[in-house]
């Protein structure tokens, strides 16, 4: 593999929060070496890019997507969804069990990775089923799904509703030195309700998800990894409640982290439209505004460790069955960024520097992965992200073949213009994906 030069990049100072003018040098896939950018570098038999001035990041680290295959490739397959993780930045991504079939042995953990392998153009690290069929009622083989390349276990979509079950799950992945992450939810207090219980579904007479379905199941689980000792990961945490309980878990050094999505950070309850446009039905439901700044200030204190997309694409037919029928869940890599550094970094409440730590180093960090940094040595994992240029979000360039967001018009700043992993770039503005 030749060597590439990226020249005229903004690498970020994490002491000083400046960013500063770059040249870094790509060697056989690797981070080889920096240069100020008042040097200039030989770059006599080398490819060059020259990133004009644009910020250069680790590559992003999305630890909760949706790829849907296999099963339903008709909203979203392993190389359309890669192809859309590259346009956001995203270069790893952990795709969730809950598919047809569910990714419960080491055959389906084996055919992601072939699939991935063969048709993805991001790295991608699959979760595996804490249930056979994510139905609760027996543990899968976890030694075997962990040698065939699992990365964790969930049962995504459902929550483990069994405490016993959830308890002997936790107990066997710390044995084999392997999370658990969960997705929060007592099915004895959700059924039939699309929206979370606040304004909006009063408004409408509709049937509300209440805040304690997630928080309920949070605190026993938060009290199983105290007692087990596994590494207990909570996805998408969405509640004044649930912040609470993790804080005061930490507090005490249960293993415990945390995500939140941008929607949860940025919409509530109170933003979804009279229209009932299911582009805004999702679950976790959005929540309250005081919800919202729960999460927000979570994230700020450390309480919630990374942020997530929940990228979870559907058929157009399927979002317009209304609030009511429609599945959950909206497309999330290719606005995450923008929607982020526009609403939080350029109002000032953010840092860049803790963003892109979000985004990078602290997923790596909590997943126990190489990569998230750009110190020399480490895989070539590498976004090109202009944060001049205004453009608004429109569904119709997205490469998910998911059309379903809230966030429809909505004018932003950080659009990625390329990615890079492992030494190759695989996605740029100008000439899409490079396979």
């Amino acid at each position: 593999m030749a060597s590439i030069w990226i020249k005229n990049a903004l690498a970020l100072n994490a002491a000083s929060g400046q960013l500063e003018k770059k040249h870094v040098r790509i060697e056989n896939g690797s981070i080889a070496e920096w240069l100020d950018g008042a040097s200039e570098p030989n770059t006599a038999g080398s490819e060059v890019i020259d990133a004009s001035g644009k910020l250069i990041s680790p590559g992003f680290i999305d630890m909760h997507v949706h790829l849907r295959e296999p099963g339903f490739e008709y909203k979203e397959t392993i190389a359309s969804g890669t192809e859309s993780a590259a346009k956001g930045g995203f270069t790893t991504i952990a795709p969730m069990p809950n598919t047809r079939p569910v990714m419960d042995t080491p055959e389906t953990i084996k055919f992601v990775l072939d699939k991935a392998k063969a048709e993805g153009v991001v790295r991608v690290l699959p979760y595996a089923a804490i249930t056979k069929n994510e139905l609760g009622r027996e543990l899968t083989d976890f030694p075997a799904i962990k040698e065939a390349g699992a990365i964790g276990f969930t049962d995504d979509g459902v929550g483990v509703q069994n405490a016993q079950m959830m308890k002997n799950a936790m107990a066997l992945a710390k044995s084999l030195d392997m999370p658990i992450i969960a997705h929060c939810e007592d099915d004895s207090l959700v059924e039939g309700a699309a929206v979370s219980e606040g304004n909006f579904a009063r408004k409408h007479g509709l049937k509300g998800i209440p805040n304690e379905s997630e928080a309920i199941h949070v605190g026993r689980d938060i009290l199983l990894s105290e007692a087990t000792g596994v590494h207990y990961h909570v996805c998408h945490v969405s509640t004044e409640q649930s912040v609470r309980l993790l804080r005061l878990g930490k507090s005490v050094g249960v293993n415990v982290t945390a995500e939140v999505c941008p929607h949860h950070l940025l919409l509530s309850d109170e933003d979804i439209p009279d229209s009932m446009d299911a582009n805004w039905k999702m679950n976790p439901p959005l929540r309250t505004p005081k919800d919202v700044e729960a999460c927000i200030q979570g994230l700020e204190d450390g309480t919630i460790d990374i942020i997530v997309t929940d990228h979870a694409p559907h058929s157009e037919e399927e979002k317009a069955r209304g609030m009511a029928r429609a599945p959950f869940g909206i497309v999330g890599f290719e606005t995450a960024f923008p929607l982020l550094y526009t609403k939080f970094v350029r109002t000032g409440r953010w840092s860049l520097e803790f963003l892109l730590r979000r985004m990078t180093s602290d997923p790596a960090r909590v997943f126990r992965l190489p990569y998230g940094t750009m110190e020399a040595g480490a895989p070539a994992d590498l976004v090109l992200v202009d944060l001049e240029n205004e453009r608004e979000v429109d569904p119709a360039t997205f490469l998910t073949k998911g059309r379903n967001t809230p966030f429809t018009g909505w004018k932003l700043y950080g659009w990625p213009v390329l990615t890079m992993v492992n030494g190759k770039v695989v996605w740029t503005e100008e000439q899409g994906i490079a396979r």
